[in-house]
């Protein structure tokens, strides 16, 4: 399953696109226009989704700071920047997530009933994916401990009332879960509430990923249980708690930098430049981003800035 590909549904904000982004899928043509520099070209690729949106934004800010010339195409799914499992030619550099990347090239190249590579630690998916990397010629740089993976949310007052803040409280309790439609059977989902939590689930509502139904469906007390994102910038607004996921069921989803390893060899400082701004990210910080994108509606770009310059790496 992979779980990144879901998420973008629950942040994608279509009225606001990455500036230096190009309309389409065509990973051929570059619609971009760069400023100059003297270190040569980079080309970020991603999905284009708010989270991804932003981030990109600022690698593409921290390179032309480096003198790259810059250019950025998202696109809506990871198959596209990744043909067969590998970065096509005129890519070098994705905002990507240790699980959503290590299990789909597990998947591309082992088949799809693969035995899984992820835990729920980040280092450990990442040297269990090393053989596959190598082979696809992609290097992952240093994991962000910032975290975007599947949650589960409760209203405040039923987690107040109910003395619920993590996910083995709900054990033995019923409850009806509003998430995705594949949710059920999945183990970072459903199967993981029934048999690692030990939750008494009565009923999975198939409203979608994060979806306004999801969330009106919880507010309402039609269900109690509501599937989104653990960066999730909206919930506080709409009065939800995210519950701790404290028997870890879902696998390292940190945000990381995936470079194409022949240019990141002819290219060795890129990696420092982005490894500090993986070490500057938490998964606090990203949901504050995250609502500034899909509550305050601010630009990608100004959203990018305003953090690097805080954070002292621009």
């Amino acid at each position: 399953m992979q779980l990144r590909r879901i998420a973008a549904s629950a942040l994608a904000i279509s009225t606001v696109l990455l500036g230096a982004a190009c309309a389409g899928d065509d990973l051929a043509e570059d619609g971009s226009d760069s400023a100059s520099g003297d270190k040569g070209a980079v080309k970020i690729s991603g999905q284009d989704f708010g989270e991804v949106q932003i981030v990109s934004a600022m690698y593409e800010q921290l390179l032309e700071a480096e003198g790259y010339d810059v250019s950025v195409q998202l696109v809506g799914t990871r198959d596209v920047y990744m043909a067969e499992g590998q970065f096509p030619d005129s890519v070098q550099l994705v905002p990507e997530y240790v699980g959503g990347i290590v299990d789909y090239l597990n998947t591309t190249v082992n088949g799809p009933d693969a035995e899984p590579l992820t835990t729920p630690d980040a280092d450990e998916s990442v040297e269990a994916a090393a053989p596959l990397l190598e082979e696809k010629g992609i290097t992952l740089l240093d994991p962000s401990a910032a975290v975007d993976t599947n949650a589960f949310f409760v209203t405040k007052e039923f987690s107040e009332s109910q003395g619920v803040t993590k996910l083995s409280d709900l054990e033995g309790k019923k409850v009806v879960v509003a998430a995705a439609e594949d949710c059920a059977e999945r183990t970072d989902c459903g199967a993981g509430l029934t048999e690692d939590y030990g939750i008494d689930v009565t009923e999975f509502l198939p409203l979608g990923f994060a979806s306004a139904d999801v969330f009106k469906s919880v507010a309402d007390g039609e269900s109690q249980l509501g599937l989104t994102s653990t960066t999730d910038g909206t919930l506080e607004s709409q009065g939800m708690v995210l519950l701790e996921d404290d028997k870890q069921i879902q696998p390292a989803q940190n945000l990381v930098p995936a470079v194409s390893s022949d240019w990141l060899a002819d290219n060795p400082d890129v990696e420092d430049v982005l490894n500090e701004l993986m070490a500057a990210l938490t998964t606090e910080k990203l949901t504050e981003l995250n609502g500034q994108i899909s509550v305050e509606r601010q630009k990608p770009a100004d959203i990018a800035s305003e953090f690097l310059e805080a954070e002292g790496l621009l």
